[in-house]
């Protein structure tokens, strides 16, 4: 959903005015059309009445104030769409709020966008009045921009992490465990086919992080960005492993700590409310990296690795397994939107970046593989219990949060589809003297 991905081309005809009235300057249906080209695969409605495309169009934009306007004059793009649809100024009919991806992907595909000429845009402005182009404020949900972060800290310091973490994992544990569901996991699933239901996929995901780490009784596991605790208590329930979870959240960390002591694996598991900065030092024998990297920022990588590293065995085994760019050379930093409403100061590279930066901080990398396809499976089925649960999850964040995410989910999980992004798993393990690993000839895990 942007209006960033603009093509020249020349004006259509106006829009005529309204039924009933006579116009006295430019309708909404005139902005529109000002900036798309060709006919136009959904319907549009303004506040003033004006309308345009199909009245038998299956999706409906309606720009239902004129605050929904001046957001998407004056931040041109998804920020300024989000602004307006986050509020309640633009309305996608036609398409449930909790899973709003065939909206997404009619806009993206069928939606030809143009730059207005110079001329014409100024003489719209003119017409609907200058005081247009002053950016109302921003809805509640969103976090601030950029350079008004600095007032909390430089980008990835230890404060403005824990800011960043809170703006998006604090939201409700209630909220999560709906759209979530059972295992309260919030990366990537592992599908062995299509049909496999979100939970099983889940499990999935943790028996093969397990299986490229050969988890076996007795060993100590760090989960570093361990999120609810989910890889902890599996590695725990399912292998016999002492293990530790860390994550800046605080909500997730209590939620865990409960989630722990009510399946009796106190014995076992434990996660602290903590910086991976701050976890112990004490050698390790296996360590995952389950969807922390994208919050760590790229210019720390080699500072990230070299701590894993040094808390890692001689012997042992890193399984990394984040989001990353579809292109090495891709900006590192995500959009307007990712950035102010989901992941403020997130960053992705490259996977040739994240494997190079792996091997440099002294790592031996053994493999990779991209599972793109999975999480956009995983993300649909997020979305299906966000609209299953809508109701309770509107009571419990507001309607505003509520469409945030099924903005974000439904977006990324056309980002995946596409390969916009990526989800790369690497396994790389810390060699003792003369290049002794452990590793076997050929992988002792099960693909």
């Amino acid at each position: 959903m942007s209006l960033t991905d603009r093509t020249p081309g020349a004006a259509s005809a106006p829009a005529g005015p309204p039924a009933g009235g006579r116009r006295t300057g430019p309708t909404v249906a005139d902005v529109v059309r000002a900036v798309t080209t060709g006919d136009l695969p959904v319907r549009v409605t303004g506040y003033d009445g004006s309308t345009l495309g199909p009245a038998d169009a299956g999706i409906t934009l309606a720009i239902r104030t004129e605050r929904g306007l001046s957001y998407l004059l004056t931040a041109p793009g998804d920020l300024g769409m989000a602004r307006a649809y986050v509020s309640g100024d633009l309305g996608l009919e036609g398409v449930h709020p909790g899973d709003p991806y065939e909206a997404l992907r009619v806009i993206k595909d069928e939606v030809p966008l143009r730059i207005p000429a110079m001329s014409e845009a100024l003489t719209l402005v003119r017409g609907l009045g200058w005081e247009r182009l002053r950016p109302p404020p921003p809805p509640p949900q969103e976090a601030a921009p950029r350079w008004r972060r600095l007032m909390t800290g430089l980008r990835h310091s230890r404060i403005r992490d824990s800011t960043a973490i809170s703006h998006h994992y604090d939201v409700s544990n209630a909220f999560y465990e709906k759209v979530l569901g059972p295992s309260m996991t919030y990366t990537c699933a592992v599908f062995r086919s299509p049909g496999d239901t979100l939970e099983e996929a889940q499990r999935n995901k943790y028996d093969l992080v397990a299986g490229k780490l050969a988890l076996k009784p007795g060993m100590r596991l760090l989960d570093v960005g361990c999120g609810w605790g989910g890889m902890v208590r599996h590695a725990a329930r399912e292998y016999g492993v002492k293990a530790l979870g860390v994550t800046l959240s605080k909500a997730q960390a209590d939620w865990a700590r409960a989630a722990i002591e009510r399946e009796g694996l106190s014995e076992l598991a434990e996660v602290r409310h903590l910086d991976y900065r701050d976890a112990p030092r004490e050698q390790f024998d296996a360590i995952s990296s389950i969807g922390l990297t994208e919050h760590i920022g790229v210019r720390n990588y080699p500072a990230y690795f070299g701590a894993l590293r040094s808390r890692l065995k001689p012997g042992g085994r890193l399984l990394n397994h984040c989001i990353t760019r579809a292109d090495n050379r891709a900006p590192h930093r995500s959009g307007a939107f990712i950035d102010r409403y989901v992941f403020p100061d997130g960053e992705l590279a490259g996977p040739g970046r994240l494997i190079s930066e792996i091997h440099d901080a002294g790592f031996e990398v053994h493999h990779e593989e991209n599972l793109r396809q999975h999480y956009a499976l995983t993300l649909a089925g997020w979305c299906r219990n966000l609209v299953e649960h809508w109701d309770f999850c509107v009571g419990e964040v507001g309607p505003g949060t509520a469409k945030v995410w099924g903005l974000y989910m439904a977006g990324s999980r056309l980002a995946f589809e596409r390969n916009g992004i990526q989800l790369h798993h690497v396994l790389a393990t810390h060699n003792g003297p003369e290049g002794v690993n452990g590793y076997p000839l050929r992988p002792d895990w099960t693909p």
